[in-house]
């Protein structure tokens, strides 16, 4: 980000700030792609991924004022943003529902692999790296997520490394080992999509159910390591920072930046701007007045416009 549009967004944030609902809605529209590209392949597939969205960016508007320094406004929303990503793993643990469970997984519509396949218009060894984050495990896709927008330059490494609340050496260490299993998982999606497959791999493949998954990532890559024939899957892949490196972010849709706008409007209107002091986290905080928990932990806005599917 160049120095002038650094101080441009410092001027709206600072304007955000102070009350101007202008510059409040310029805010999402300007950081709502950012996150909902955090989130959105960080939680691939699962059904909350707007309700994630939205609640990481209603908090950020109703915490302006904890924010001390406008020019660090992406990286505290990104902070905010992996906060309320954790605490969405968080219920689902609580509430003994497996993450990746049929219920909570939404149709291939709301994918966020096929959403950035169609929408970036992905081919050749794009297409197979987007596709290959389905076989990450949540944190490694959560690493990924912070990553893969480095690598397209919306993020920087210091910005990365404070999300994940680590050292920028162990963010490194972090980065290496994500990115070896995602090259494992490319070469999964080679060995699956080979035009005639291995006898062999076949049999391994006797009681998979069909759905990507880090065990089964696990034993189709070894089977391509010992292999004679799988073997050559391994050559050839290009590095996946290069791959990624410029590519566009995945728009939300109007809906969803319709319903934060929203939601924040009723939460204004209803007194509910409650900043929290000096040095708390917004993530961490109860809700203000104008949004709820439900029963399963979810934070909905009274009044707006009920959670919409990704088009």
């Amino acid at each position: 980000m160049s120095t002038q549009h650094t101080v441009e967004h410092a001027a709206l944030v600072t304007a955000a700030r102070g009350g101007d609902p202008a510059a409040q809605d310029a805010l999402v529209s300007a950081y709502l792609p950012l996150v909902y590209n955090i989130v959105g392949r960080a939680l691939n597939g699962s059904v909350d991924v707007d309700d994630v969205v939205q609640e990481s960016m209603l908090r950020a508007l109703d915490s302006l004022t904890a924010l001390r320094d406008p020019e660090s406004f992406r990286s505290w929303l990104v902070a905010i943003t992996m906060n309320q990503i954790r605490a969405h793993w968080q219920q689902r643990q609580f509430a003994q529902a497996p993450v990746e469970e049929a219920g909570d997984v939404a149709d291939p519509g709301a994918d966020f692999v096929d959403l950035t396949l169609v929408r970036l218009q992905l081919s050749g060894q794009r297409q197979e790296t987007a596709r290959a984050t389905r076989w990450l495990e949540p944190d490694d896709r959560s690493l990924l997520s912070l990553w893969w927008l480095e690598c397209a330059g919306a993020l920087t490494r210091a910005e990365v490394a404070e999300a994940l609340e680590l050292s920028p050496q162990h963010t490194a260490v972090r980065v290496q080992r994500m990115k070896a299993q995602l090259e494992a998982a490319r070469v999964v999606v080679r060995a699956l999509d080979a035009q005639q497959p291995c006898e062999e791999l076949r049999g391994v493949l006797a009681s998979w159910d069909g759905r990507p998954s880090a065990l089964w990532r696990k034993r189709i890559a070894r089977h391509a390591r010992g292999c004679t024939r799988c073997s050559g899957l391994w050559s050839g892949l290009l590095p996946a920072e290069g791959l990624l490196a410029g590519l566009a972010l995945v728009a939300a849709s109007p809906a969803l930046a319709a319903s934060i706008r929203s939601a924040h409007d009723t939460s204004a209107l209803a007194g509910a701007a409650s900043p929290l002091g000096p040095g708390e986290d917004p993530a961490g905080a109860v809700p203000p007045a104008g949004r709820h928990r439900s029963a399963d932990g979810k934070v909905t806005a009274r009044g707006a416009a009920r959670r919409r599917r990704h088009t």
